[in-house]
C-alpha cells in the first residue's frame, strides 16, 4: 500500500508528485512508496496546523485529555496491525514493536492527565493586597522530526506533551520508517479536529530543514545525530526558536568486582544488542574490574552466542536485521577498524552465514580496547560491545566521563557507596543501577554535554512545549508611594 502526506485531515500527494520507496530490511523488498516532500508541502502543513491551533489551544485541558484518551484507545485496538508495520519497515521483532504501541498509548494518557493538573501556580506576593499567578500557555505549531529506530514510541514522546500543552504539530518521520506514523494517523484519523496533527514524508534537507526554518514553527523537537542536531540548533538560533534535541550517546556500563557476573553479563547483552544495538541508550562501552575480567568475558561471550537473529515475525527471534544497508555497512566498517587498531574479536564480527537476505549483523564482543580507539569514542549504533579493563571505581568513572556524550550510564554492584558515587560523579542524564536502559514516563529523559538539550518524559517534557506567563494582580486600587 502506498501512502500520501497527512495534511489537514486529508491524504495528499507531494506538490511535486515525487515519491520514494520504503524497503523491508529483512527481505530487501520494496513495500511502499511515500511522498518526497519539499518546502511547498511544509508550507501547506504548517498553514493547516496554524489554523487548527486557534481552536485547539482554547479547548479546556479536560477536553484535550478526553480526546487523547481516545487516541490511546484507538492505538491499543489496532496494536497488532501497527506493530506489524513497524516490524516490516524497520526489522524490529514483533513483541518489541508491540511495546511501542503501548508506549504511545501510555504517553497519550499520562500527558493528557498531567496537563489537566499542571496549569499554573501561585507565587508569594510582593506586597499586601497583591497576588502573582503563573500560567502555563501553549506556544503554537511544533515541528517534530522523528527518528527511525523507534518510530511510534518516539513519536509518542514528542506528540503527547505537545498536544496536551495545547499545541498543534507538523511531524516528519524518518525516510527509513515513514509508514508506521502514517498508518497510525490512518487509525486515529477520526478522533482529532483537522489540522491538529499533520505528517509529511521526505528527506532531511528537502523536508526537515524547511520545517526548522519556517517562521510559523516556534519550537522544533528532534531526535537523531549530533551533527544534524547542531545544524538544527544553528538554523533555530537565526530566529530564536526553542529547540529540544535528543542526540547521540556512548553509554558506559561499569561491572564491579562484587557484581553478580552472570546477571551483569545478561544485562550487558540485552543493553548492547536489543534492537540490533540501534538505541540511543545502548550499552556501547563496558568497563570491568580487572579481578573479574576473565569471568565476565566468558559470560558475555556465552550470552552473545545465545542471541537469535532472524525473521522479526517469528516468536524465537531476539533481534532482526539492522534498519538499512547503510547501518549494516557502518557496523562492518567500525568493527573492522577496531580490529585493525588492535582490538581482539571475541564473538560475532560478521554477517551471519545462515541468513542469505536481510541487513543482519552478529552480536559482537571486543576486548584489548584502548581508550583512544574509534570504537570507544564514537557512537556505533550497532550490536557491538567493546570491553575495557579497569582497576577501581575511580578509574571506571574517569573513563566513563571521557566522552563528548552524556546520555545514560549504568553500574552493576551491591555496594551502595560505589553505586551512588558513580551516580554523583558521572555526567549523564540517566544513571541506572543494576539494570540498563531503564526509563520512567514520569522522570525526565535527556542528555548532558553533546547528547542534547532539553528533556523528554515527566513534567519537564511539558515545559518544552509551553511558556510561563506571569499575571500580577493588585486587588486594592490605590496610589503607591513610589509612583511619580
Amino acid at each position: 500500500m502506498d501512502y500520501k502526506n497527512y495534511i489537514n485531515g486529508k491524504w495528499v500527494e507531494a506538490k511535486s508528485g515525487k515519491t520514494f520507496p520504503v524497503e523491508n530490511p529483512f527481505n530487501q523488498e520494496i513495500i511502499s512508496h511515500v511522498p518526497d516532500s519539499d518546502n511547498h508541502d511544509v508550507n501547506e502543513a504548517v498553514s493547516a496546523a496554524n489554523t487548527a491551533y486557534s481552536d485547539w489551544h482554547k479547548m479546556s485541558a479536560s477536553e484535550r485529555r478526553d480526546l487523547m484518551k481516545e487516541l490511546a484507545n484507538k492505538s491499543r485496538e489496532n496494536a497488532n496491525e501497527l506493530a506489524k508495520t513497524i516490524s516490516m519497515e524497520m526489522g524490529k521483532p514483533f513483541p518489541e514493536a508491540l511495546d511501542e504501541i503501548d508506549t504511545v498509548a501510555d504517553f497519550l494518557e499520562y500527558y493528557g492527565e498531567l496537563a489537566r493538573d499542571e496549569v499554573g501556580r501561585i507565587v508569594a506576593p510582593v506586597d499586601r493586597n497583591t497576588m502573582s499567578l503563573v500560567r502555563y500557555e501553549s506556544i503554537g505549531v511544533i515541528g517534530c522530526i522523528i527518528p527511525w529506530n523507534y518510530p511510534l514510541a518516539l513519536m509518542g514522546w514528542k506528540l503527547a506533551p505537545a498536544l496536551a500543552a495545547g499545541n498543534t504539530v507538523v511531524m516528519k518521520p524518518s525516510e527509513i520508517t515513514p509508514l508506521s506514523i502514517l498508518h497510525w494517523c490512518n487509525v486515529v484519523d477520526s478522533v482529532l479536529p483537522d489540522g491538529v496533527i499533520n505528517v509529511i514524508t521526505g528527506f532531511g534537507q528537502s523536508a526537515g530543514e524547511p520545517i526548522v526554518k519556517h517562521p510559523d514553527v516556534p519550537v522544533v523537537t528532534f531526535t537523531g545525530s549530533v551533527a544534524t542536531g547542531k545544524k538544527i540548533a544553528k538554523f533555530a538560533a537565526e530566529n530564536l526558536k526553542k529547540v529540544s534535541l535528543e542526540l547521540g550517546g556512548k553509554d558506559p556500563m561499569i561491572i564491579c568486582d562484587d557484581a553478580d557476573i552472570e546477571i551483569a553479563a545478561q544485562g550487558a547483552s540485552w543493553g548492547g544488542f536489543v534492537n540490533a544495538g540501534q538505541v540511543c541508550t545502548s550499552i556501547e562501552r563496558v568497563y570491568v574490574f580487572e579481578n573479574v575480567m576473565d569471568q565476565f568475558t566468558e559470560a558475555i561471550i556465552e550470552e552473545a552466542k545465545k542471541v537469535v537473529l532472524g525473521d522479526p515475525m517469528k516468536e524465537d527471534t531476539h533481534i532482526g536485521p539492522m534498519a538499512s544497508k547503510l547501518q549494516q555497512e557502518k557496523a562492518i566498517e567500525k568493527v573492522n577498524q577496531a580490529i585493525k587498531d588492535g582490538a581482539r574479536l571475541l564473538a560475532g564480527g560478521s554477517v551471519p552465514e545462515n541468513l542469505d537476505r536481510g541487513y543482519f549483523y552478529q552480536p559482537t564482543v571486543l576486548d584489548n580496547i584502548e581508550p583512544n580507539m574509534e570504537i570507544i569514542t564514537e557512537e556505533a549504533f550497532s550490536p557491538v560491545l567493546p570491553i575495557q579493563k579497569v582497576s577501581s571505581i575511580e578509574e571506571a568513572i574517569q573513563w566513563s566521563n571521557d566522552s563528548v556524550y552524556g546520555l545514560g550510564c549504568s553500574i552493576f554492584t551491591n555496594d551502595i557507596d560505589r553505586a551512588l558515587t558513580a551516580a554523583d560523579d558521572i555526567k549523564s542524564g540517566t544513571v541506572c543501577i543494576n539494570s540498563p536502559l531503564m526509563e520512567n514516563i514520569a522522570a525526565p529523559f535527556g542528555g548532558m554535554k553533546q547528547s542534547g538539550i532539553g528533556r523528554e518524559h515527566g513534567k519537564e517534557a511539558l515545559d518544552e512545549f509551553r511558556e510561563a506567563k506571569h499575571i500580577f494582580i493588585d486587588y486594592k486600587q490605590e496610589s503607591k508611594d513610589w509612583w511619580f
